[in-house]
């Protein structure tokens, strides 16, 4: 099974009998989501990588959403970054990563809702910010946005002691911030303002399901340079 992105015209690849396949693309932060969760459970699976700018037929006949994650074993298929994580937390998970008090559990849910909708698009705007004087807006816009994040953190993971799925759901962009630095030379997380973060940020780097997957901030800033550049990324970048 080779990482590079399956494109258009690609052939499909066959699917071993009863073995999950992860429909992924190196560097897409939502699919980091459920390849954290299926390393973090230990869970055997392969990972298809596809060419989001130029994707195959058979893919696109397995999720009429066209994107990436995609779960599928056998005639099963399962996506949406948050949708594929609870699944394999359910069926694989012998210890949830979901809190199991219901209070703690919404909580969860609500850091996650206030991260999709404030985390997340600042980041990607301080990416794209065209100007200094832009890119410090979005940056303190940003960093007001991670402080609920700051407050909320108590002990070394979102989790308690042990990382959850709200530590693996916001992870990726977390591995990405560094990128800011190497592109723009501004660091978004830095541990006098963040230091609560800053450890947690630490601490996650040295799990295992975190080291699987991660990649190192001058990957991530060559792969974004691609990205934003407006053309076609490149999802092969490295290999």
């Amino acid at each position: 099974m080779t990482q590079k992105a399956y494109a258009q015209g690609s052939v499909y690849p066959e699917l071993e009998k009863s073995k999950i396949r992860c429909y992924s693309m190196r560097f897409c932060p939502y699919a980091q989501r459920t390849l954290l969760v299926l390393e973090h459970f230990k869970i055997p699976h392969e990972v298809v990588n596809i060419n989001l700018k130029n994707k195959p037929d058979w893919f696109l006949e397995r999720t009429p959403l066209g994107l990436v994650p995609m779960l599928q074993q056998d005639d099963k298929t399962v996506y949406e970054s948050a949708i594929c994580d609870e699944y394999l937390d359910e069926v694989y998970g012998k210890s949830s990563l979901q809190p199991q008090d219901p209070y703690l559990k919404a909580r969860a849910k609500i850091m996650m809702q206030t991260f999709a909708s404030k985390v997340t698009p600042k980041y990607y705007s301080i990416l794209k910010a065209c100007s200094e004087e832009d890119r410090a807006k979005q940056l303190q816009e940003l960093q007001t946005a991670l402080k609920p994040f700051e407050e909320e953190l108590r002990e070394t993971y979102f989790g308690g002691g042990q990382p959850a799925m709200l530590d693996y759901d916001i992870w990726p962009f977390f591995e990405r911030m560094p990128a800011v630095k190497v592109l723009h030379g501004i660091d978004p997380l830095p541990a006098d303002k963040f230091p609560k973060l800053f450890k947690w940020a630490e601490a996650m780097k040295q799990l295992p399901a975190v080291k699987e997957v991660y990649h190192d901030p001058d990957r991530h800033a060559a792969f974004i340079k691609t990205y934003i550049a407006g053309g076609v990324p490149d999802y092969d970048l490295g290999l």
